[in-house]
């Protein structure tokens, strides 16, 4: 049995361990005596038992990498790909969240001011920009431990101003630094529209810029889960997604391989939010955004929970990118509106089964479908004219925009000729035989 220390901010809560391949997970006794001891997980509450490999996988695993990615770290560390507890032993310091993993007896190195970071010239990240598709998350370079979930290259970094660094020996990162997806054109553009105009609408997602070396470009998106102290030091939330939180393994985060569907994901936001109102609405904005933007691959794993006080609340919306305006990628979408996974088949009546599904009254549903349709083109219009923005003279914008449009007007007409027919009904009234 092999076996590593579960660390959640500074305090040793549980032990993971290997047993003939396989994961467990145990809370310590000193953290359940705890009387602020807070769960790892909705997945995995607080209990003396041990949780076994069905349970305890889909928060675990769900920390790590996913596809090539995974793979090409596995290879890096000569281990088994499918060896979560491996890749976690390599790779898991600085973790999405608040999570830490550490060797038995090995302590906790607590960042000193200002914490140890090593700052980049442009020349150095732009080899760091060349490197990552090689080795995702610069893995067993100089003794880091990164990981972010996710099957786009990425990598945590410390920005200050206009100053870029890799975290070292505990130090908290502030940033997500996100290079172009290879072969799905101007993807950091794409994303960075999709993020801005998502703020432009008030949906209060992830804070983005885009930065460019020469003509390089990456994003730098804030980290949610990283907040400054009164000192001014970073310090981490803990967070996790909807598929963690739901005790979904990662390899099945879409719908249609047995991943959460959208009532599942309104029913965990009601059931561990206090209130739950202000979080059921802000996923239904979510839901309708996503939607219109065209971003087909909007899965649980790109929803998640932040605990930032007694309950969590719904964190703030990224990976926001219009995948429908590359025909090459899926026109399905990654979880079903009413019974239609594409959008272009999505009625009226399909938007009135999600809601039911989820809980939410049809007609304040339909309320605010119409409304973000209305408000979605105009604000993206807005975004591109914006003299200080940077987003004026790329091609796949105006695309972007002319899919927005399109969706928008298209759903608007659905809507309202449907309204139009039940109010017809409505009039009408029965028929002489009462039919």
């Amino acid at each position: 049995m092999r076996e590593l220390e579960v660390w959640l901010f500074a305090d040793h809560i549980g032990t993971l361990a290997q047993v003939e391949g396989r994961l467990t997970f145990r809370y310590t006794a000193k953290w359940l005596q705890q009387p602020l001891a807070a769960a790892l997980s909705c997945s995995l509450p607080l209990q003396v038992e041990l949780y076994d490999d069905h349970k305890a996988r889909p928060f675990f695993a769900g920390l790590l990498p996913e596809g090539h990615l995974r793979r090409l770290i596995a290879q890096q560390f000569q281990v088994s790909g499918q060896n979560d507890f491996a890749l976690l032993e390599h790779i898991g310091g600085e973790c999405a969240g608040a999570v830490t993993f550490l060797e038995p007896e090995q302590p906790l190195r607590l960042p000193a001011q200002g914490g140890e970071i090593q700052w980049l010239d442009d020349e150095e990240l732009v080899t760091i920009l060349d490197e990552l598709p090689r080795r995702p998350m610069l893995a067993g370079k100089d003794g880091l431990r990164l990981s972010l979930a996710g099957v786009q290259d990425k990598l945590p970094v410390v920005v200050d101003g206009d100053r870029i660094g890799l975290p070292r020996n505990g130090t908290p990162s502030t940033h997500i630094l996100k290079s172009p997806i290879h072969a799905v054109e101007d993807s950091v553009v794409n994303e960075g529209f999709c993020l801005a105009l998502a703020d432009a609408m008030q949906l209060k997602p992830a804070r983005s810029r885009i930065h460019s070396i020469g003509d390089r470009r990456f994003l730098l998106v804030e980290r949610y889960d990283r907040v400054a102290d009164t000192q001014g030091r970073i310090q981490r939330l803990h967070q996790e997604d909807f598929c963690q939180a739901l005790g979904v393994i990662p390899e099945i985060k879409y719908q249609n391989e047995g991943g959460p569907d959208l009532a599942q994901c309104f029913e965990l936001v009601r059931r561990v939010t206090r209130p739950s109102a202000p979080h059921v609405l802000r996923l239904l904005d979510y839901v309708i955004f996503n939607a219109l933007i065209g971003n087909h691959d909007a899965h649980a794993k790109n929803f998640s929970l932040l605990y930032a006080g007694r309950a969590p609340i719904l964190a703030p919306c990224y990976d926001t990118l219009s995948t429908a305006v590359y025909p090459t990628l899926t026109p399905r979408m990654a979880m079903k509106i009413g019974s239609k996974y594409k959008f272009s088949e999505v009625q009226a009546r399909h938007w009135d089964q999600f809601a039911e599904s989820a809980g939410l009254a049809k007609a304040q549903t339909r309320k605010r479908i119409l409304e973000l349709a209305r408000l979605l083109p105009l604000a993206a219009r807005k975004l591109r004219a914006a003299p200080a923005g940077s987003f004026s003279n790329h091609a796949l914008i105006e695309q972007i925009i002319n899919l927005i449009e399109q969706r928008a007007a298209l759903t608007i007409r659905r809507l309202t000729e449907s309204a139009a027919d039940i109010a017809g009904e409505v009039r009408q009234g029965p028929d002489i035989d009462g039919n």
